[in-house]
């Protein structure tokens, strides 16, 4: 099966994250920015595509991208990667990604979720600063769960995992 893995990253996690999957499945990997300007035959040659791209307010950065190509690949073999700071476990993460996909692409695109993390000295200024308000506003909360999460992503840590792209692997590997 030809697969292609485009990703967007901003710190690194994404990135790495892509790579993990191209190697396991034998992708092309593409960073978003070398593939913007294809054409729809450029797609059209692989039997999966892969759409991995950073969380952010509950958004997967740049999916639209890849939404707007996927409504013209249905018969292909379709997955966006939700690469985002809270663990796996999460139940905010189970709440956000119910609103990723419509219900109409969730017919046509699997979504997966991986844990990645935070790296303060990589992220835009503008980011960061999002980042250590929203930290510190968890903190200051009186709900303990939340004060946890806020001294959980005040600072840079790495919690990623190659075996958090099992599912996704598998997926791609269904009926081959």
């Amino acid at each position: 099966m030809k697969t292609l893995v485009v990703y967007t990253s901003q710190t690194g996690f994404t990135k790495r994250y892509a790579g993990w999957i191209a190697e396991k499945t034998q992708a092309d990997l593409f960073d978003l920015k070398d593939v913007q300007g294809k054409d729809a035959a450029f797609f059209e040659a692989y039997d999966a595509l892969v759409y991995a791209g950073w969380c952010m307010a509950g958004k997967v950065v740049k999916a639209n991208w890849f939404l707007d190509r996927a409504v013209h690949l249905k018969g292909k073999k379709l997955a966006v990667v939700a690469v985002g700071a809270s663990p796996n476990e999460s139940p905010d993460v189970a709440v956000a990604m119910k609103h990723i996909l419509s219900d109409e692409q969730q017919q046509y695109i699997k979504l997966f979720y991986c844990q990645g993390g935070i790296d303060y000295d990589k992220m835009k200024l503008s980011s960061k600063l999002v980042m250590k308000m929203f930290a510190s506003s968890l903190k200051k909360s009186k709900d303990e769960k939340r004060r946890e999460m806020g001294a959980f992503v005040d600072h840079s840590y790495d919690i990623s995992d190659i075996r958090y792209i099992e599912p996704l692997v598998a997926f791609l590997a269904e009926g081959n």
